[in-house]
């Protein structure tokens, strides 16, 4: 039996009913026995495997003797995200699971910050750069696989045609900037493409320069997603060589919050930034 994804929602939400648990000193028998289920069902619950229904919550609320509004809320909005159907759902069969939580992310998102010292992010990413990177990371790719995964990240770029698009900033170290990956053609219309999106006002972008003198050591690319009340939740995930690593602990989110400050202060400021992605794609073009 296949079990439903432990999303970062879910595993926040588990965590936070364990501690209440425990708080109140009910055992796992005893909060298996209020939702008519077993210790087995608890135990996925609080580690983030399987789905709380609302109702399960209330009744967990009274044996915990959660009485504090503000919290019951927050809870409810962590553990609504099972009845949530998104666009990418419909091809989840070809997505590894660690994808499939960062399209969660994406989609939800009130604010989205990103650092990369390799490449341009996705959601900025040009068709043609696009393609030139997919095609790079996996030779084995079909045709079709590669127009598949090129289609979706294109895809991904709609929230920013929603209604409440996500407020987005994008860090970049000037290297990504002089990558040439698919050529200095592709290289140059991307450039073009970030300083149009610059002109967004829910897109800002920030390049650290070579002459950089004061630079944070981030220990690789990551992103970090915001949710509004009354989610209130902030993920941070973190790039590896096989996929993704999401972390919500509130320690950790907020040692990487205070990277991407220190980032975005060695940064030129926007205006400046644009100035020199203009001056790279220049150059291209004259080449």
């Amino acid at each position: 039996m296949k079990h439903p994804r432990r999303t970062a929602r879910r595993r926040k939400l588990g965590a936070e009913l364990r501690a209440l648990r425990e708080a109140a000193g009910v055992s796992p028998e005893a909060a298996a026995k209020a939702i008519h289920g077993d210790r087995t069902k608890i135990s996925r619950q609080e580690t983030g495997q399987h789905r709380v229904t609302r109702l399960e919550l209330e009744v967990l609320f009274t044996l915990y003797g959660v009485g504090d509004e503000k919290l019951r809320e927050w809870l409810v909005a962590l553990a609504s995200e099972g009845n949530k159907r998104t666009w990418w759902r419909r091809h989840s069969g070809m997505l590894a699971d660690g994808f499939k939580e960062a399209l969660d992310l994406e989609s939800e998102a009130a604010r989205i910050s990103a650092f990369q010292s390799q490449v341009v992010p996705g959601l900025l990413q040009t068709q043609t750069y696009a393609a030139a990177l997919i095609s790079g990371a996996s030779t084995s790719l079909t045709e079709q696989q590669l127009d598949f995964f090129v289609d979706l990240r294109m895809s991904r770029q709609s929230i920013f045609l929603r209604g409440n698009p996500p407020q987005y900033t994008a860090i970049v170290t000037e290297g990504v900037l002089h990558q040439q990956f698919g050529g200095p053609e592709v290289l140059a219309e991307q450039l073009r493409h970030l300083a149009d999106l610059s002109q967004s006002p829910d897109i800002t972008i920030q390049v650290i320069p070579f002459t950089q003198t004061s630079f944070t050591d981030s220990g690789g690319s990551f992103a970090l997603y915001s949710y509004p009340d009354p989610l209130d939740l902030d993920v941070v995930q973190v790039e590896h060589l096989d996929g993704a690593l999401c972390l919500e602990d509130d320690e950790t989110v907020a040692k990487y919050r205070r990277v991407l400050d220190k980032l975005r202060s060695s940064a030129l400021p926007p205006g400046r930034s644009i100035e020199l992605i203009a001056s790279i794609a220049r150059g291209l073009e004259h080449e």
